[in-house]
């Protein structure tokens, strides 16, 4: 038996890249994973074996233990999620952004965000200056917190390299806002690779997504890289309120000085989180957020 990756799944079939070679090999998986309710996932890393027919084919004997596991996208071993905005067309969506954090530290995951179009900051217009300094608050913002920031433009070339080495040796998932110009980052990132893209809507102001299933691309050296379809809108996990600031860094932090064990932030006395708002040192915006999204979690309890 030999051992590799799972790099892609259509189709009934599971492309196996194997370990230390090229190419891949189309799998079928075992009919035990079936009856046990379990399926093999893009990112598994899996035993298989390859029939004696002369047809090229394998079949998946075994999965190793994953270390994450996410339902959408479907797949297996993540450790970093990619998370992509442009700097405008479209504006970027601060709520959605940091709902996409959010799940990515409820999932287990390292965020890196990449604000993409960075040209688009020289265009001369009357708003050049005041969008500069509107990127430049978010990227210390985030900095701040602990998320690397990247500024990438396609058409300049330029923001790349430094963004290749902080996903070297990972398997990153990629995801963000429509019509930011994921499929032509992966285009940039990935030499060869020719993925469909659409234009920007001027009416709608967002683009289409265009990929179909979940793939892994190598990036660098020993790095993956999946593009992920139907990453757009976001509904959070089934986790109790009082976990949700687990997800914000800056929060948790402030939370431990609270009077109150389980103090949700929102209107207990003693609450070292709003203190560390009213003061500047958690921004108001990022609380807001938080709040909203402890909200819908209550909400979604009470209906269910």
């Amino acid at each position: 038996m030999q051992e590799g990756l799972i790099v892609k799944a259509l189709s009934g079939f599971y492309y196996v890249q194997p370990d230390g070679a090229d190419g891949v090999v189309a799998c079928r998986a075992r009919g035990l994973f079936k009856k046990q309710g379990i399926s093999p996932l893009v990112g598994d890393k899996v035993r298989y074996e390859q029939k004696e027919d002369g047809s090229g084919e394998g079949t998946v004997i075994e999965l190793h233990p994953r270390s994450t596991s996410l339902v959408r996208p479907p797949i297996a071993n993540v450790d970093t999620a990619l998370i992509v905005f442009a700097v405008t067309r479209p504006d970027i969506n601060r709520t959605l952004l940091d709902k996409f954090l959010t799940l990515s530290e409820l999932s287990g995951l390292q965020s890196v965000i990449c604000f993409t179009k960075s040209d688009l900051l020289d265009v001369p217009s009357e708003d050049a200056e005041a969008l500069k300094n509107q990127v430049e608050q978010l990227r210390n913002l985030y900095e701040r917190i602990g998320y690397p920031v990247f500024l990438t433009s396609i058409r300049a070339g330029t923001g790349f390299e430094p963004l290749l080495s902080a996903l070297e040796g990972r398997i990153t998932v990629i995801a963000g806002q429509s019509g930011v110009g994921k499929s032509s980052l992966l285009n940039r990132l990935i030499p060869g690779l020719t993925l469909e893209t659409n234009e920007i809507s001027e009416k709608l102001g967002r683009g289409k997504h265009t990929t179909r299933h979940v793939e892994l691309f190598r990036i660098g050296r020993k790095g993956w890289l999946a593009d992920t379809p139907g990453f757009s809108q976001l509904e959070l996990p089934d986790v109790e309120p009082e976990r949700l600031s687990e997800a914000f860094p800056e929060i948790a932090e402030a939370s431990a000085g609270c009077k109150f064990r389980g103090c949700l932030h929102l209107k207990e006395p003693g609450c070292k989180v709003r203190e560390a708002v009213e003061t500047g040192e958690i921004d108001g915006e990022r609380y807001e957020h938080y709040a909203d999204f402890v909200t819908e979690l209550r909400d979604r309890k009470r209906r269910y």
